[in-house]
């Protein structure tokens, strides 16, 4: 989570762009983001120069004609030189690091710089220099805490998924993932590509023997996302970018308007947290996806879609409002029939409702489950979570008592749960009795609750012990009237 000295830098950064002239949110965010993205070059140069020397012939970002182009060079320039140097040679510099062809360089096509003087660069960028990038957290925190700055944050139920949460769906599908060059990881909806890096991040971390394997564009042709707004796409690219991912395969469309049969069996692995609300015509969105079930509800929809860019055998861990597990319409109902009786669903893992706070409070649950066409589950495993590591209000402080790392051991050992009760945190339910239950998929529909006996007074007895108590009370009153009087 970001720290409070960090959110004060960005309000003030915020602040200072405000007051510079740029009122625009989006405008704000996507200069800050370039800021960012500039520093952050520089830093992954350092890296570099670092690295050269184990591992001679690594590309270097800066080349003998553009180090004067370094944060560490522009930062100290007077605030006209800087000013010119950004209207330039800056931005030409950036659009141009990985190629025509990537989409950082077509997102990038289009992007302008939009900080009107002199004055308020060397300003903002004064500031930026003080911000501490170096953690890949940190860095992925602040762009999710500047994204929550718009004034558009949370329409379309686009909440930002907090990056505890990412890290361990990225786990539990990745840990034992059979990861090759033809696998494929998507995000339909990716934002700022927060999966897709931590899925990069994780692969690095815990799976390094895949590095050894795979070429570096085997690697890049990993990671897809897609986002319709091209300030995220932007955005996106950038972030993959700054993870070592060139030519990141992101695309700025509509996954629901745009899907065809390209699309359709490509992906082994989903991880996503698409849009909760909102309602699409059915002439919006395209017929495949419509003909897993016919429904206006985006969250229904990117359900559909996921169902269909699977390959068979390909697996989903994604966020869902709770509202999917338990909706009473037809399209509800005929979603959860397909991925409870058609398809293989793995896991139910309930959330608390502060998870997405100070955002929104919404009830949760991240849905896992595997692609067959044909074969389903003989019982799916719920887990109730109560505690992710923060507190539920809506300052989101860390505190202790997560139950993260409980699920991450059960779930890899799921074996060893079938003779847990429902009474406990994590248990099984047979797919037998889901389908006779409506496919309801809400926990409070399975967990038992075990109520503790209490021993109650007899009411004669209770009312006996009153009369006590008054006749004291009265006492008291008396003795303190005779005290009064005798003053």
């Amino acid at each position: 989570m970001i720290t409070n000295e960090l959110r004060s830098q960005v309000d003030k950064i915020w602040e200072t762009f405000w007051t510079g002239g740029i009122s625009n949110p989006l405008t704000v965010v996507e200069q800050f983001t370039f800021l960012i993205f500039i520093k952050s070059l520089d830093t992954a140069q350092v890296k570099i120069d670092k690295r050269k020397k184990l591992t001679p012939g690594l590309k270097d970002i800066f080349t003998t004609g553009s180090v004067h182009l370094r944060w560490e060079n522009i930062s100290n320039l007077p605030a006209q030189d800087m000013f010119k140097l950004f209207q330039n040679e800056m931005f030409p510099f950036i659009k141009n690091l990985s190629g025509e062809q990537s989409s950082f360089a077509t997102y990038m096509k289009d992007a302008s710089f939009l900080i009107p003087t002199a004055k308020l660069l060397q300003k903002v960028v004064d500031m930026v220099s003080t911000l501490n990038l170096e953690d890949k957290d940190i860095k992925g925190d602040l762009y999710e805490y500047l994204l929550s700055k718009l004034s558009s944050a949370g329409q379309n139920g686009q909440f930002r998924t907090p990056r505890h949460i990412i890290k361990m769906m990225v786990e539990l599908m990745l840990s034992e993932a059979q990861i090759g060059k033809d696998f494929k990881i998507y995000d339909p909806a990716c934002g700022t590509a927060g999966f897709l890096i931590n899925a990069i991040e994780y692969i690095k971390e815990k799976r390094p023997e895949i590095l050894d394997e795979l070429s570096v564009s085997e690697f890049e042709n990993l990671f897809y996302g897609n986002d319709f707004d091209i300030s995220m796409a932007r955005i996106a690219s950038m972030n993959m970018m700054l993870h070592s991912i060139e030519s990141a395969h992101i695309l700025n469309h509509d996954s629901l308007s745009k899907f065809d049969l390209h699309e359709a069996n490509k992906y082994d692995l989903i991880l996503a947290n698409p849009p909760f609300k909102g309602s699409l015509d059915f002439e919006e969105v395209a017929k495949p996806i419509l003909d897993v079930v016919k429904t206006k509800k985006t969250e229904l929809l990117f359900l559909s879609l996921m169902l269909k860019s699977l390959k068979v055998g390909g697996r989903c861990a994604v966020i869902v409002p709770d509202g999917v597990l338990f909706g009473s319409t037809k399209a509800h109902k005929e979603l959860r029939a397909e991925i409870v009786s058609n398809q293989q669903l793995d896991a139910i893992i309930s959330m608390p409702s502060g998870v997405f706070k100070p955002y929104a409070g919404v009830s949760t649950a991240i849905m896992i489950f595997t692609k067959t066409d044909g074969h389903k589950n003989d019982k799916v495993w719920f887990y109730d979570m109560q505690n992710d590591g923060y507190t539920l209000n809506d300052n989101r402080n860390p505190c202790k008592g997560s139950d993260i790392p409980d699920i991450l051991e059960r779930f890899k050992k799921r074996d060893g749960e079938l003779d847990r009760s429902r009474t406990e945190q994590s248990f099984f339910v047979p797919i037998s009795e889901i389908e006779e239950s409506d496919y309801d998929l809400s926990i409070n529909r399975y967990k038992e609750i075990v109520y503790a006996n209490v021993n109650h007074a007899k009411p004669l007895d209770i009312l006996n012990e009153i009369e006590v108590i008054d006749q004291k009370i009265a006492k008291g009153l008396q003795e303190l009237k005779g005290m009064i009087y005798a003053r």
